[in-house]
């Protein structure tokens, strides 16, 4: 029986150096927001057809991202290793727009506010169009699971 979601997400903790409220904030509405909604389908096969739920851990190491997928009772089925390097670009955007975007909120006007959420939406859907294509010979994701996982990759990308 298929059931292609996620049901878990675990984020490595030794690889997130700084926070704050705003990106707690942004790391507990991601995860529950996908945990609520996602599909996730790897292609490739697992020993006894096992197609779902899926528990994830996230973690980035010298410029990879590797996504370890495992069973819904945790046993590991793989790891899969992601250069993160088309994603440079995009992670920089992303967080100086939402830099802006936490300032506006303090102190700009509504249609400010309105102006920066646009373009942060934008550069977000963009990085989620770009992790579907890099994912798309190993694991099926729908966009909003791609948004999702975007900015979880963000926050493993925070520095301080």
């Amino acid at each position: 029986m298929s059931d292609p979601r996620i049901i878990h997400v675990q984020l490595d903790e030794q690889t997130i150096l700084w926070r704050n409220a705003d990106i707690e904030q942004e790391r507990r509405i991601a995860i529950f927001d996908l945990i609520e909604d996602n599909f996730f389908k790897p292609l490739k096969p697992y020993p006894d057809d096992y197609a779902g739920p899926f528990r994830l851990s996230l973690a980035v190491f010298e410029g990879r991202l590797a996504i370890t997928i495992a069973r819904e009772d945790g046993t590991h089925l793989e790891t899969l290793v992601l250069a993160l390097g088309r994603f440079r670009r995009p992670i920089r955007e992303y967080f100086a727009i939402c830099d802006s975007y936490y300032q506006a909120i303090r102190k700009a006007t509504a249609q400010e506010i309105e102006t920066i959420d646009m373009a942060r939406r934008g550069v977000h859907n963009e990085a989620a169009e770009l992790l579907v294509e890099r994912l798309q010979d190993k694991i099926e994701i729908d966009f909003p699971t791609a948004r999702r996982l975007f900015t979880l990759i963000c926050v493993l990308h925070i520095k301080g």
